[in-house]
């Protein structure tokens, strides 16, 4: 197993600390019989070929032997390795929910990117001693911020190309034994839409299995164009009608079936959903819930809204950002107001918004300390970035 891992060089290639030449021992690891080396290793591959979502040169090189360690069914840690693969993949899932991963678009911005690493390669400035990690970022800077698009945008692609070559090796392991591999393989092909046509039935079939499987295919479907049945919504299984009605809200959107918006209203203002074995925001039912619930239009832009607003006084940390985010969406359609508008100036939806928000100390917090991304989240609409603040605003 990985017999081809020396004949790369990694050393020329770069990742998020400098050159990737610990890139090696770090895959060779994952196939350790010992769990905290394995761990050890997930954690390291995770800050350097995928630091904070961002995706390098050697990204893409680490992808085939991530793939063939997943191919090795004795392998303990197969779904954290699939979990990885989609990571590099896709980068985090709430920056493309409820909506499908844009790769075209992706593509294009993607388009002179292949020129400019290869020039990076050859930049070897007179001034600078030879480490490739200063000589990359030396030649980024003078980059236009056009051309480090293009570049970033070109090496994502690889890494997403790197990954789309196993796709069909993905569709395979929707059969597995280890239901945790067979879900995150569900949640894998879900962003894949140039491969839609022979993913589909896999998925379709694989909606007829356990509950957790089955609710992550169905929401993989819809976010891959399929028209479900509107009879998932009467499933015995409520994790199975959760999966329609985000897939249904995504392919109908102003014409979502009346039952979907009902059970998305549900799992919106719902205190406790949550579960971790479905990969979609890490499990976060409600935040989906509610991002899908804005895609079902006006008509129910008042009850969607509501569900919300009911949702806050339970959620605290990361399970803030969407429900919150949802909320701001129809509250303020048009973006942030004007900094110092008064709580008298806004309208009857942002004022019930602010509100509410001064009403419930939790979601403001992360682990009882306050949480600066949801402050910045305030920020960015120009409304008061903590609760005290929120209380003052909404009282004056």
């Amino acid at each position: 197993m990985l017999e081809g891992l020396d004949s790369i060089d990694w050393a020329r290639l770069g990742h998020a600390y400098g050159t990737a030449d610990d890139v090696p021992g770090q895959l060779r690891a994952l196939a350790s019989d010992d769990a905290g080396l394995r761990g050890k290793a997930l954690y390291d591959l995770y800050g350097n070929i995928f630091h904070q979502g961002t995706r390098y040169e050697a990204t893409a090189y680490a992808v085939p032997f991530l793939l063939e360690l997943l191919g090795n069914p004795a392998a303990p840690n197969r779904a954290d390795i699939l979990g990885l693969l989609t990571s590099i993949a896709i980068g985090y899932d709430e920056q493309w929910l409820p909506f499908p991963l844009p790769i075209a678009a992706h593509r294009e911005e993607s388009a002179g990117g292949a020129e400019l690493v290869a020039q990076s390669h050859d930049y070897a400035p007179d001034d600078l001693e030879e480490d490739e990690e200063v000589e990359e970022y030396a030649f980024l800077e003078e980059l236009s911020d056009e051309d480090q698009n293009r570049y970033f945008a070109y090496i994502a692609v690889a890494a997403y190309d790197a990954v789309k070559a196993g796709v069909a090796f993905l569709r395979t392991l929707l059969s597995d034994p280890d239901l945790a591999v067979a879900t995150r393989a569900a949640y894998a092909l879900a962003w894949f839409p140039e491969e839609a046509a022979d993913s589909i039935p896999v998925l379709s079939a694989a909606t007829a299995s356990d509950p957790v499987l089955s609710a992550t295919s169905v929401a993989a479907l819809g976010l891959l164009g399929s028209d479900i049945s509107e009879a998932f919504l009467t499933d015995a299984q409520p994790l199975t009608r959760w999966g329609a009605a985000v897939a249904l809200a995504q392919t109908h959107r102003d014409t979502t079936p009346p039952l979907a918006v009902t059970e998305l209203l549900h799992w919106t203002a719902s205190p406790d959903a949550a579960d971790e074995r479905i990969p979609f925001l890490n499990g976060d039912l409600s935040g989906y819930a509610a991002m899908a619930a804005v895609q079902t239009g006006p008509a129910n832009a008042d009850a969607a809204f509501a569900a919300m607003l009911a949702r806050f006084g339970s959620m605290s940390g990361t399970a803030s950002l969407p429900v919150t985010a949802a909320a701001l969406q129809l509250a303020f359609p048009n973006g942030a107001i004007a900094p110092g508008t008064p709580f008298s100036a806004l309208d009857s939806r942002q004022r019930q918004f602010t509100s509410r928000l001064a009403e419930c100390p939790n979601a403001w917090l992360y682990n009882g300390s306050t949480f600066g991304n949801f402050s910045m989240m305030m920020s960015a609409y120009s409304l008061p970035n903590s609760r005290e603040a929120m209380q003052s605003f909404t009282t004056t």
